[in-house]
């Protein structure tokens, strides 16, 4: 396993699963995102899981896409649409994806920031615990892009289509106060990790079957509907990356600009 993500199992069966790049915030690069993705894999092999704590090291959860990765946009694109035969996700949204698709629940612990890639990531959980102090935003915007993680599937899952529109639109940041309100964070906690592990071992002591069927019945229950959200997710994010606009959106960004769009064609 990477050392991007470290894994930790209890003896009642509870993974202990932290982002681990705390020097960049826990910021997703190419390595970061593949780690997640074999992360989840992995653990959904373990017949003795009971449930799945996911965190960040350090000063936040996941700041989002390292930005390193806009100055090797082209390179980089290939490898974030592969698509493999066992998933219908691409390589970015299985860093998202394997948490939903896990059948064990996944209870994520939200700290500092959860920003663009971080903030769907959290969302992918089935339950999370959030500082109310903590930062979350759909951020693609500011960089000219949508969410495509499966971020805009969960938005739509877990608020009303108009709040989601408005938080894909603007990239606002919300605090975990509000994030509760929204619907976005189902706990508010001091001590996310802590409160995290505790719902981990009350349902650590529930009956496996019973809580696998329960994950099942109340996930999503249609995989055509599935891969057709996601290869739509995709297509739409293929189609703006490297075009004038978000190019023009990473440029203004960087260099704290107003940007200067053209209309579209």
């Amino acid at each position: 396993m990477s050392h991007r993500v470290s894994i930790t199992i209890d003896g009642e069966g509870i993974a202990d699963v932290r982002l681990n790049r705390p020097e960049k915030m826990n910021a997703c690069d190419l390595e970061m995102i593949e780690a997640l993705s074999g992360a989840g894999s992995e653990l959904a092999k373990d017949r003795s899981l009971r449930a799945v704590v996911l965190s960040g090291e350090g000063q936040a959860f996941c700041a989002g896409l390292d930005i390193a990765l806009f100055s090797k946009l082209e390179r980089s694109v290939e490898e974030l649409f592969e698509i493999k035969p066992e998933s219908p996700a691409n390589f970015a949204q299985r860093a998202a994806w394997v948490w939903a698709a896990l059948p064990i629940p996944v209870i994520a612990a939200v700290h500092g920031v959860a920003f663009g890639a971080g903030f769907q990531i959290a969302l992918a959980a089935d339950i999370r615990f959030v500082a109310p102090d903590a930062k979350l935003s759909a951020m693609e915007i500011n960089w000219g892009l949508i969410p495509d993680m499966t971020g805009a599937a969960s938005l739509r899952r877990l608020v009303g289509r108009d709040v989601a529109k408005e938080l894909v639109f603007t990239g606002r940041i919300v605090s975990g106060v509000e994030a509760r309100e929204l619907g976005l964070a189902t706990h508010l906690s001091e001590t996310p990790r802590d409160e995290a592990f505790e719902l981990a071992r009350e349902i650590a002591r529930r009956s496996p079957d019973a809580v696998r069927a329960a994950k099942r019945l109340l996930g999503e229950s249609d995989p055509v509907a599935i891969r057709d959200r996601l290869e739509l997710e995709a297509g739409l994010q293929r189609a703006l990356i490297g075009a004038p606009n978000q190019l023009e959106a990473i440029r203004a960004n960087l260099e704290q600009r107003a940007p200067n769009f053209e209309d579209p064609k």
